[in-house]
C-alpha cells in the first residue's frame, strides 16, 4: 500500500524522536551500522543478568579512548565456567552472549561430538581502537568499542587443541562437524560472525560481534 508524503515524513519525525540526541553511528565495510554505547540502565541490567547466570565479573570504567574508539558498558570476565585467554575489556552484552555459547554451544558440542570435555577456550582478545582488516575500505572495527571477541582454538581435556587455523577444513569429518556446529551456533547468538569463509584475514578465527547484523560468513 502506498503512503502519503505526510505520513512518511510523519514516521521520519517519529523515529527521530526516538533517537533522542544519538549521533549516527559509525559504518562497517558491510554497510551496516555499529552498534551504540549501551545506557548506564543496559549496562545495569546486564550486570544482573550475568549475575543471574553464575558469572563472575569486573565492571570495567567508562572511558572514550578518542578516534571513535571507547570502552563503554564493559566488563572483564573473571569465571565463566571454563578458562579463557586473552579476554579484555568487552561489553556486557558481548560478554553476555560469549558466556552463553561457550556453556550452552561450545562445551556440550565438544563432549558429544569429539567425547572429550572442553577445559579450554583461547582467544586473541577483544578491545582493540582499530579499524577493519581484510577489506577494500578501512573503516572502524567492532573491537574499537569493544564490542567484539576473536576466538582462535579449543583445548579438550584429552589433550586435543581444535584450531579455527589448523582445523577449519580438517580431514577429520568429526572435527569439522563440530566447528560447523559452534559456528551455527554462532549465527544465531551473535550480530556477525566471520570465519575463514568469510576472507583471509580470518583465516586463523572466528570474529564474534554483538551488533545485531544479521551477518553471517
Amino acid at each position: 500500500m502506498n503512503r502519503s508524503p505526510a505520513l512518511l515524513l510523519l514516521a521520519s519525525l517519529m523515529l527521530l524522536a526516538g533517537c533522542g540526541e544519538r549521533r549516527p553511528a559509525p559504518t562497517t565495510p558491510h554497510g551496516r551500522a555499529m552498534a551504540y554505547a549501551p545506557s548506564k540502565a543496559e549496562t545495569r541490567q546486564c550486570y544482573a543478568e550475568l549475575r543471574q547466570i553464575g558469572v563472575a565479573f569486573t565492571p570495567l570504567p567508562d572511558r572514550d579512548r578518542g578516534g571513535s574508539c571507547s570502552t563503554i558498558g564493559t566488563v572483564r570476565l573473571d569465571e565463566i565456567g571454563v578458562p579463557v585467554a586473552n579476554l579484555g575489556a568487552m561489553r556486557c552484552g558481548l560478554a553476555e552472549k560469549f558466556t552463553r555459547w561457550v556453556r550452552n554451544a561450545v562445551a556440550p558440542a565438544a563432549y558429544q561430538m569429539l567425547g572429550s570435555q572442553l577445559v579450554k577456550v583461547e582467544t586473541y582478545g577483544t578491545y582493540a581502537c582499530r579499524n577493519t582488516v581484510g577489506t577494500a575500505s578501512a573503516k572502524l572495527s567492532g573491537h574499537a568499542i569493544a564490542n567484539a571477541v576473536d576466538v582462535a582454538a579449543f583445548d579438550l581435556a584429552d589433550g586435543r587443541r581444535i584450531s579455527i587455523l589448523g582445523d577449519w577444513r580438517s580431514g577429520d569429518a568429526q572435527t569439522r562437524a563440530f566447528l560447523e556446529v559452534i559456528h551455527a551456533s554462532a549465527c544465531k547468538r551473535f550480530g556477525t560472525v566471520l570465519s575463514p569463509d568469510y576472507n583471509g584475514a580470518h583465516r586463523d578465527h572466528l570474529h564474534l560481534e554483538d551488533d545485531h547484523a544479521n551477518f553471517c560468513r
